[in-house]
């Protein structure tokens, strides 16, 4: 019976292995091998720039982000043709700041940027890694630094979307907060990867103000602010018509009105819920067709219009349901 390997045997061959890994010069440097080991390795290729560029476009409502989102793109492109040309590059600041309240497209449009960033030739990757304070303090002393770091390492060569990052300054009731010390890591790690690494921080426009104040550093990092506002009636009528669409239901003769009824009777602010209220109340429409249709008795009979439409009551009950 062959003999039992000892821990120290094992040991010895994990660290060999490890050690044939290491960088050599002129290879791979320790983020990249973090990034393939943790980060999923190597990415599929980018949308084209005028793709991802028609899916802002399609966002509904937005107006004024669209335009300062192109104009940072166009900035890019323009800077990129300079150096080309062998022309001195304007060196700013990508990093941003967006405020807005929950709902009004923050993430979606982080995404795209994102995107627009890896075509344009800024970010080798250009995924999202979208985080908040949780996973970037710790509980105890160096805690902080090893999550804020393992974050960073998952987000070079794309963006790191920091949201409600207002929660990461100092609350001043004196307890004991790493918050701050996640600041300091992260602005370090912004100068370390600036050709790397573009981080975007977002929140109620009221508390962002604070988080910007907290830290000194802050002001200089994050040098443009995009403002989100919050949808009007209009706009939130024509997202949820476009998540029906999406999901292939119709909204019966008169479900509309019922509808924007309901979307005027909601007043804008941080606690509407903007795009969510539209597609929590969508998901609850369903809920509502869902008891109407087999409130009788078994669901095989129904015919392909009874399960594709939402009436005025489902969208009535819907609203009632979420207090509307």
């Amino acid at each position: 019976m062959p003999s039992a390997r000892k821990p120290l045997d094992e040991l010895r061959e994990t660290v060999g292995r490890l050690g044939e890994q290491l960088p050599r010069p002129g290879g791979r440097g320790v983020d990249d091998l973090v990034a393939e080991l943790f980060g999923g390795g190597r990415t599929a290729p980018g949308r084209p720039l005028a793709e991802v560029q028609a899916d802002l476009a399609g966002l509904t409502g937005l107006t004024a982000v669209k335009e300062q989102v192109q104009a940072l793109v166009a900035f890019l492109q323009v800077q990129a043709r300079r150096k080309e040309h062998g022309l001195a590059e304007a060196a700013t600041s990508q990093h941003l700041v967006f405020l807005g309240n929950p709902g009004t497209g923050k993430t979606t449009v982080a995404r795209l940027l994102a995107e627009m960033y890896r075509a344009v030739g800024l970010l080798q990757k250009g995924h999202l890694v979208e985080v908040d304070r949780a996973a970037l303090v710790g509980q105890h002393v160096g805690a902080t630094a090893i999550k804020t770091d393992r974050v960073v390492r998952q987000a070079l060569d794309g963006v790191l979307f920091i949201d409600e990052a207002y929660s990461l300054a100092p609350d001043g009731d004196g307890r004991l907060d790493f918050g701050p010390e996640a600041i300091e890591v992260l602005l370090k790690r912004m100068e370390d990867h600036r050709h790397r690494l573009v981080v975007i921080v977002a929140g109620y426009p009221r508390l962002m103000e604070s988080f910007l104040a907290s830290n000194p550093g802050l002001r200089s990092r994050f040098g443009r602010e995009i403002r989100f506002p919050d949808y009007s009636t209009a706009e939130l009528e024509a997202i949820f018509v476009s998540i029906v669409a999406q999901h292939e239901y119709l909204l019966e003769p008169g479900a509309e009105t019922t509808l924007r009824a309901t979307l005027a009777g909601i007043q804008p602010g941080e606690d509407t819920g903007n795009a969510r209220f539209a597609r929590t109340l969508f998901e609850q429409a369903l809920n509502r067709q869902a008891l109407r249709l087999t409130r009788d008795g078994s669901a095989a009979s129904l015919s392909r219009a009874d399960v594709s439409t939402l009436t005025a009551d489902d969208v009535a009950e819907a609203a009632r349901t979420l207090g509307a």
